[in-house]
């Protein structure tokens, strides 16, 4: 796997973690009671950002350590993944 492609797609798994952590245990700032002026009743009231980096760095990691053993070990090639089309292989 070329250093490039393994930055690049950690990039991308870190950024998908993320959106998917982002939502976990925010109350609205309507919920807690606490509407700062100027800001929507749906703002998190806090969003505890820091803890949410941490998590997502490691859980990042895990996945993509799997996705390389995957691809470094060729556990899975494009011939098992049955909804793929079949070519012949060009000599």
């Amino acid at each position: 796997m070329a250093i490039v492609f393994a930055i690049s797609l950690y990039i991308v798994i870190w950024w998908i973690v993320l959106f998917a952590v982002l939502p976990i245990g925010v109350r609205t700032q309507a919920e807690e009671g606490e509407v700062s002026p100027g800001t929507a009743e749906s703002a998190p009231h806090l969003p505890r950002l820091l803890p949410k980096i941490v998590g997502t760095t490691v859980v990042a990691s895990l996945v993509f350590v799997g996705i390389y053993l995957i691809i470094a070990h060729h556990l899975i090639t494009l011939d098992q993944i049955p909804f793929l089309p079949r070519y012949e292989t060009v000599r």
